[in-house]
């Protein structure tokens, strides 16, 4: 999945132009709540393992590379091991020099995209738009607030499950539209316990983000995988 994503997806969306690649944070596992599952809780093997599996994206698109902060439990105090690993990848710093940050201002065409790791969760698939369109609309208002640009498209990564919410905008863009991103790690023991999370099948997969025709718009590739045969 990841050499079709990064081999013909990524090339096929974005018509083999030049283009910028965004990893949305937990580049690594780390060693958390007193879990084993990890192939190594050296923390200096998973940053080895995540750097090799990286380059070669980075290579692809040419060092244009933006590397945003995951959660502590994950990544250490103030992403400390993320910093190190996304220092050694050379991603593009922030104005305080870091090549790790919280949240990344960018700009696709003339839309403007927010990103950042985090997003609320829930128990059930129900609910599962609540968290994300407070978190868009929340945006909007921050924005009105203060008097800023508000942004065309959000991106949030965190739960591990692909989600769109879009709502109309007298913008130039025409709306705005949060997402949230697939993952590329499958159920770990804690998901049995989570409601919803225990039932869903793990989604591996990614975006590009695309402006095009006075359009912004997303492609997107998810997979899941076959649960267990009834035995």
């Amino acid at each position: 999945m990841w050499e079709e994503f990064w081999g013909e997806f990524v090339p096929h969306a974005t018509s083999k132009e030049p283009y910028a690649v965004i990893h949305n944070g937990d580049a690594i596992d780390g060693v958390h709540h007193n879990s084993t599952t990890q192939i190594s809780h050296n923390i200096e093997d998973q940053i080895e393992i995540a750097y090799n599996i990286l380059k070669p994206v980075v290579e692809k698109c040419e060092g244009r590379y933006y590397h945003i902060r995951g959660t502590e439990a994950h990544v250490g105090k103030s992403a400390v091991h993320e910093e190190a690993l996304a220092k050694r990848l050379k991603a593009i710093k922030n104005e305080e020099g870091q090549h790790s940050r919280y949240e990344l201002w960018k700009y696709c065409g003339p839309a403007l995209v927010h990103l950042l790791h985090h997003i609320g969760t829930t128990g059930s698939q129900a609910y599962e738009a609540t968290a994300v369109h407070k978190e868009l609309v929340e945006s909007y208002v921050e924005a009105a607030r203060w008097g800023r640009k508000p942004p065309d498209m959000i991106v949030r990564s965190h739960r591990h499950r692909y989600f769109r919410d879009e709502i109309a905008t007298g913008t130039k863009i025409g709306h705005a539209e949060a997402v949230v991103t697939p993952a590329w790690q499958g159920k770990t023991p804690f998901t049995w316990k989570i409601p919803g999370a225990r039932l869903s099948l793990p989604q591996f997969g990614g975006i590009v983000i695309r402006y095009h025709d006075d359009e912004l718009y997303i492609r997107r590739k998810v997979w899941t995988i076959d649960p267990p045969k009834p035995e």
